[in-house]
């Protein structure tokens, strides 16, 4: 692995999302920087979770405490990732039709 991959992977970063109907809005379930980022996105993938990836989100996000709920100001970024999973998920369901 050459010194960009090395640097690359230390300044990883991952956040993962999740809603459901009974809370007020999406909370942060797993944050991490470096190798426990990598973790989060091995898991995600091996879960068939979709990644989407947005740095200037993600370093809102990471801010936040585990179990938080995001804050109003993120709302609308949120929804965006919410639809692209959602857009994804509709086309999975049409595909296996």
């Amino acid at each position: 692995m050459n010194r960009k991959n090395k640097k690359d992977k230390k300044n990883k970063k991952a956040v993962a999302l999740s809603y459901k109907e009974e809370y007020d809005a999406p909370r942060v379930i797993a944050k991490g920087k470096g190798l426990m980022a990598e973790k989060i996105l091995e898991i995600g993938k091996k879960e068939d979770v979709e990644i989407y990836r947005d740095e200037e989100l993600v370093e809102q996000l990471i801010d936040l405490e585990l179990f938080a709920e995001i804050p109003p100001h993120l709302y609308e970024a949120v929804a965006k990732v919410i639809f692209f999973v959602y857009q994804l998920d509709s086309e999975k369901v049409r595909k296996d039709e």
